[in-house]
């Protein structure tokens, strides 16, 4: 389906307003980057997590109340369907922390390497071994350029909290690459160009097949 040039808040007034077409192409507009969101976070297919994320956000639209940019509120959902998710997963740990757990922690099995290059793979392997929360904060702003604004609307913490975890996001990833690499060099050259390393990683997760439609006529209606 064929971008359109209207921005995400007249496609969201126009599908509010019973165009099925507007829900269609916003959906279609953030579907691969809600895939990407859940890449290497969970063990097996996504498409269900994915499914999920986008009923919620047909489910929740009647209660949003357009503060903030609609990525965010995309993305939030993502974030909290990742949580509920490994939470039901790993019922036997009695609370997971998800600033203390890591996606390897979760899941040891190494993923499929991303690229050829030595960053790509170091970077996509550190992230993973920090924790989710921080991983989270760090992909969206080098994989999805999700504003620190946008990151406090997804977590819903207020800006300044944002920033300083996106800084502590850092400075652990800094140290996971120094603890997984024996060369000066690398650490410097991932840490120094991450827009770069997190560009490649981003062209080199697949795109999953398909896009999951609005399931309803419209946001807060349902089919007879």
């Amino acid at each position: 389906m064929p971008d359109d040039p209207r921005d995400d808040q007249a496609l969201l007034a126009a599908w509010r307003g019973g165009d099925q077409t507007a829900g269609f192409l916003l959906f279609d507009r953030y579907y691969v980057a809600v895939a990407r969101f859940f890449h290497g976070k969970i063990e097996g297919d996504s498409a269900d997590l994915i499914q999920r994320t986008f009923l919620g956000c047909i489910e929740s639209l009647p209660r949003y109340a357009g503060h903030g940019s609609f990525r965010s509120y995309l993305f939030a959902i993502a974030y909290r369907q990742l949580c509920q998710f490994l939470r039901a997963r790993h019922r036997e740990r009695q609370r997971l922390d998800f600033t203390e757990v890591s996606a390897a922690d979760l899941r040891p099995s190494p993923t499929a390497e991303l690229g050829h290059r030595q960053e790509v793979r170091l970077l996509f392997a550190a992230l993973r071994q920090i924790p989710i929360d921080f991983q989270v904060l760090l992909e969206l702003h080098y994989w999805e350029g999700v504003t620190t604004g946008e990151l406090a609307e997804i977590l819903e913490v207020p800006p300044g909290t944002a920033r300083a975890r996106l800084i502590r996001a850092r400075a652990l990833l800094a140290a996971k690459i120094a603890e997984l690499s024996r060369s000066a060099a690398l650490v410097e050259s991932t840490m120094s160009d991450l827009e770069r390393w997190a560009t490649e990683i981003r062209q080199h997760i697949p795109s999953p097949p398909g896009r999951p439609p609005p399931t309803s006529p419209g946001p807060g209606k349902r089919r007879s």
